[in-house]
C-alpha cells in the first residue's frame, strides 16, 4: 500500500474528510473498520455466527496484508480516524467497501465508490463488477449495478449468501 498523499474532499455538508491512498501503517485500522462494520452494520442481514465467520476476532493480519497487496486501497479519514475504505482493481472489480459504523449513512461509501469508479475509467475499464453482501446489495443497486447471479460462499465452514453484480463504467453515474 503505497503513499500518495491525499486531498480534502467534501463528503457531506456537515464535515470534510481526507481521501488518500492506504499506507502499510493503516492495516490495523483498516481491519478494525472491516470487523466492526461487519458485526455492527451487517448484523441485520446475517446471523452472529455468519458475522463471526466472515470477520473473525482476532483477525488474520497476514491474510489481510496478502489480500490487500493486489488491490488499490483508498481511505476516507476524518482527522486521525479512518471513516471507510475501498479496495479495488483498476480493471473494474470492487473487492471491498466498508464504512466505520460512526460514519455510516454520511456519504463515505458513495464518495469512495465514485472516486474508485473515476480511477477505473481513467485506467480504461468499461465494466464494473463486485460480489455484494446482503447488506451491501441495496447500496450497489443505487449506484447502478445489477445482480447477475446469487451464490453461497463458505467462510470458516459457514455459508454466506452474496450477489455477483455488474455495471457499465462508461456511464458517468455507474
Amino acid at each position: 500500500m503505497p503513499s500518495r498523499g491525499g486531498k480534502y474532499v467534501p463528503f457531506s455538508d456537515d464535515f470534510s474528510m481526507l481521501k488518500r491512498q492506504a499506507l502499510e501503517s493503516d492495516l490495523e485500522a483498516l481491519v478494525v473498520v472491516f470487523t466492526t462494520a461487519v458485526h455492527a452494520l451487517a448484523g441485520g442481514a446475517y446471523t452472529a455466527e455468519q458475522c463471526h465467520a466472515w470477520a473473525p476476532i482476532p483477525p488474520d493480519a497476514e491474510g489481510w496484508r496478502s489480500r490487500l497487496s493486489g488491490l488499490k486501497v483508498m481511505l476516507a479519514c476524518e482527522g486521525e480516524q479512518l471513516a471507510g475504505f475501498i479496495g479495488y482493481a483498476r480493471s473494474g472489480h470492487v473487492d471491498l467497501l466498508f464504512t466505520a459504523p460512526p460514519f455510516a449513512r454520511r456519504g463515505v461509501a458513495t464518495a469512495l465508490f465514485g472516486a474508485a469508479c473515476a480511477d477505473m475509467r481513467r485506467a480504461g475499464a468499461q465494466r464494473l463488477s463486485t460480489e455484494a453482501s446482503l447488506a451491501a446489495r441495496p447500496f450497489f443497486e443505487r449506484q447502478g449495478l445489477t445482480v447477475v447471479g446469487e451464490e453461497e460462499v463458505l467462510r470458516q465452514g459457514v455459508a454466506l449468501r452474496r450477489f455477483r453484480m455488474t455495471g457499465d463504467l462508461r456511464l458517468p453515474d455507474a
